[in-house]
């Protein structure tokens, strides 16, 4: 669903097909299943986008950046996965402090490497520290997350593809803006 959310949106800012660009995206996606990680999947991602028609330079800058810093299949199984293993285990969850949580983990997230299990283990920190999490519950919730790791990794390396073609956009309306200033 968060891709065709990002695709969505971004198809209506380049005015671009997302279902193509989606569809154009698929070997980034299975690559990244198989790998486990963005940082291997970078290659493959990085064609996909040129075969989106994104200008080159654009995404030779764009891919293998958000591959490292955008990982919203990442901490959407991140947040998910706690608030699952929270309600299980019958620890009350207070809204505020989850709240506060989500976004420290979207800021942890940045520094997460693209390695397949690095997110989960940039995360442990702020887990244990906000959500007050035990040694028991942090086994469980790396092991149920490297369980699917794969999948959320699938998630961030095709929604690279989103970011790109909006980057593209933006990029060659600056172009046309600078043009018409010059001249």
């Amino acid at each position: 669903m968060l891709l065709l959310i990002q695709y969505f949106v971004a198809g209506a800012i380049s005015r671009r097909n997302p279902m193509k660009a989606l569809k154009t995206m698929l070997p980034a996606y299975m690559t990244a299943l198989g790998t486990s990680s963005s940082a291997a999947t970078i290659p493959v991602t990085l064609q996909c986008a040129l075969n989106n028609k994104i200008n080159p330079s654009i995404a030779s800058f764009v891919i293998p950046l958000c591959a490292t810093i955008h990982l919203a299949g990442s901490v959407m199984k991140i947040v998910g996965f706690s608030l699952a293993i929270m309600y299980f285990i019958g620890v009350p969850v207070d809204f505020a402090t989850f709240i506060g949580f989500i976004f420290m983990v979207g800021i942890t997230m940045i520094a997460a490497p693209g390695v397949p299990g690095g997110a989960i283990m940039a995360a442990i920190g702020i887990i244990q520290s906000m959500l007050g999490f035990n040694e028991q519950m942090i086994g469980l919730m790396i092991t149920v997350y490297i369980a699917v790791d794969s999948f959320g990794t699938a998630c961030n390396v095709t929604g690279d593809g989103a970011i790109a073609m909006i980057m593209d956009k933006l990029a060659a309306k600056n172009v046309r803006e600078g043009e018409g200033a010059i001249g």
